[in-house]
């Protein structure tokens, strides 16, 4: 077996019991892995419209059969699910060693049912698999987790594990690997809390081989090439990491600020990746194959001290500009307690800054707050984040999610969220094609599902008029279809700033053996897009779901480059669906589904 490793892993919760399976070849061909096999596997076992948190639903670690190889950025795993805080169809993708480890162990993905009747966590050991007790564990944060799990367990373990968001069933709860790699939107550490699963612990010694190993390092030496040529792979993203992003979005004036009230913040350099890397940077750090190496271990200093990893652009900037505050300090150490209590920043960051929106428009008070949530309170951000996952006073509502928030407190259009999930850091009326990408995910508000922000901001490949749309309609659907394949292939997305479908391709025919062409890969994108598009029309979801926030289509940016400009959405989406063989309704037609071999 090349590539992948022919093993899935059945773990049943409810009757503790676990065996190996052989992994349907013929699947792996057309779904690849990850985010595509796992999806598939999940549509072909569990029924549409199940509780997301409750024993029929499925919770699925994938690898991808790059992941673990001597590739471009191979560290990458999605857990699938059903997803509590929208119910679509949940892929939360995370980077690390965690993933790889799996591989080494001898297995490409494992399948958890029911529920436990206490907490326990999976141990294994290459072919030994083992759920022991983790009632001892139950309550404690991310780092004491895996520090107590690696004292009793293998020392070289790699360790994915939920903290206290998770355990109270916070629809933001994330997974986190490796201490602060999170596989973190949609709500899928809730749906690991759900079944008393505290963490999965994995040692493998086996290795991962290509099938033809000169052919595939040929073709990760000419990938390898095009990253390090690429000012972006070699450049920006290694020197300053994604928070390099913070000066270039505010300068387009398409920075969200206040809960999108704004779109630039006078003194936004202070949290960006420049100030960090003067100020508080102690180092990069990369993932398992990785020549990128965006990720920062970084401190915070004063009445926010701490260290860790990160932050990421979106969570500085929703910690940051979105609740009106500028502290670098206080940003890093949001993003650090989100990571160790296991909480995605994204989501919380938003919902924080939707909860003052509210607080200042006298929707709530503090009484029930519990402080005085106005923007720019940098304290009130902490209080929150800690009560949010700890389940204790106001925070239990910010759980929820700021849809639920903002729907109870009679302000539904001060939740700046896509399908139930919130949008990340650009705003879709300053540029044109990451909104008809936020509105038309799979997932809910998400920029990693077709970052046109490649195009329309950095000029990779070619640089479009942010405000166009004439051409968005194709270049989003193209993105789309390709980070598919490229998810389920195990690979980073911050490759395709210099790769295309051709170096994909390449790198998995000489992995696999199996011969794939450029086309094949898109192909294989498509298919999954369209697999997912399908669940979420199961589930109830229509084309009045292909939407955005209020306040996108109707209320102009009021300042900078930007001003005067709105989300043309209405004027996208019919031929968006066109583009992609959907009806008037976002239907997928026959002739689309016999197409891509999802007709039946």
């Amino acid at each position: 077996m090349f590539a992948w490793t022919g093993t899935i892993l059945r773990v049943n919760l409810t009757e503790g019991t676990i065996k190996k399976e052989a992994l349907d070849m013929e699947a792996a061909r057309k779904y690849l892995g990850c985010r595509g096999l796992g999806e598939y596997y999940y549509n072909k076992e569990v029924k549409p419209g199940v509780d997301a948190l409750g024993p029929e639903n499925n919770l699925i670690f994938a690898t991808g059969p790059l992941t673990g190889l001597v590739g471009t950025s191979t560290g990458r795993y999605e857990v699938i699910t059903r997803a509590p805080l929208t119910g679509t169809l949940a892929a939360s993708n995370s980077g690390g060693y965690w993933g790889p480890e799996l591989k080494y162990a001898g297995y490409d993905m494992i399948i958890f049912e029911g529920q436990s009747a206490k907490p326990v966590y999976l141990n294994i050991y290459n072919d030994s698999a083992e759920l022991r007790d983790a009632s001892g564990l139950w309550g404690l944060d991310v780092l004491k987790t895996e520090a107590a799990i690696l004292a009793e367990a293998d020392p070289d373990a790699k360790i994915a594990s939920i903290g206290p968001a998770g355990e109270n069933l916070a629809l933001m709860a994330c997974i986190v690997n490796d201490e602060s790699r999170a596989a973190g939107r949609s709500g899928v550490g809730a749906v690991m809390g759900s079944k008393k699963l505290k963490a999965v612990a994995v040692r493998g010694t086996k290795g991962v081989r290509p099938a033809d190993k000169d052919k595939f390092l040929d073709a990760v030496r000419a990938s390898r090439k095009l990253l390090f040529d690429n000012a972006v792979t070699s450049g920006g993203l290694p020197t300053y990491g994604t928070n390099v992003l913070v000066n270039i979005l505010n300068s387009v004036g398409s920075l969200p600020t206040r809960n999108y009230n704004e779109s630039c913040l006078a003194t936004a350099d202070k949290i960006g990746g420049e100030s960090l890397t003067a100020e508080r940077l102690h180092r990069a750090k990369a993932c398992a194959a990785c020549v990128i190496g965006c990720g920062r271990v970084a401190w915070s200093e004063g009445e926010f001290a701490g260290e860790g990893e990160g932050p990421e652009y979106e969570s500085a900037w929703c910690f940051g500009p979105d609740c009106g505050i500028d502290d670098l300090d206080l940003v890093n150490k949001a993003n650090f307690l989100c990571n160790e209590l296991g909480l995605d920043t994204i989501t919380m960051g938003t919902t924080i800054a939707a909860a003052m929106e509210l607080y200042e428009a006298g929707a709530i008070t503090a009484a029930q707050t519990g402080c005085e949530l106005k923007f720019g309170n940098k304290q009130a951000v902490i209080q929150m984040i800690r009560d949010t996952a700890l389940g204790k006073g106001f925070g239990r509502e910010l759980a929820l999610g700021s849809y639920r928030l903002c729907v109870k407190y009679g302000h539904p259009e001060f939740s700046m969220s896509v399908k139930k999930q919130e949008m990340p850091a650009y705003d879709p009326r300053g540029i044109q094609g990451i909104g008809l990408n936020y509105a038309t995910s799979s997932r809910g508000g998400c920029h990693v599902r077709g970052y046109t922000i490649s195009p329309e901001i950095l000029g990779l490949p070619e640089k479009l008029d942010q405000q166009s749309i004439e051409e968005k309609p194709a270049w989003v659907k193209a993105f789309q279809d390709l980070t598919s394949a490229v998810d389920a292939a195990g690979i980073c997305l911050f490759t395709t700033f210099a790769l295309g479908a051709p170096a994909i391709a390449a790198q998995l025919t000489g992995a696999t053996g199996i011969e794939y062409s450029a086309e094949d890969v898109v192909l294989i994108g498509e298919r999954i897009y369209n697999m997912e598009r399908l669940y979420n029309l199961s589930v109830g979801f229509t084309s009045a779901d292909d939407t955005l926030p209020e306040r996108m289509l109707k209320d102009p940016i009021k300042a900078g480059p930007m001003k005067g400009h709105v989300s043309r959405l209405p004027e996208m989406l019919p031929r968006y669906y066109e583009a992609r063989g959907w009806d008037e309704n976002g239907v997928p037609t026959q002739e689309k589904l016999a197409a891509l071999g999802l007709a039946g």
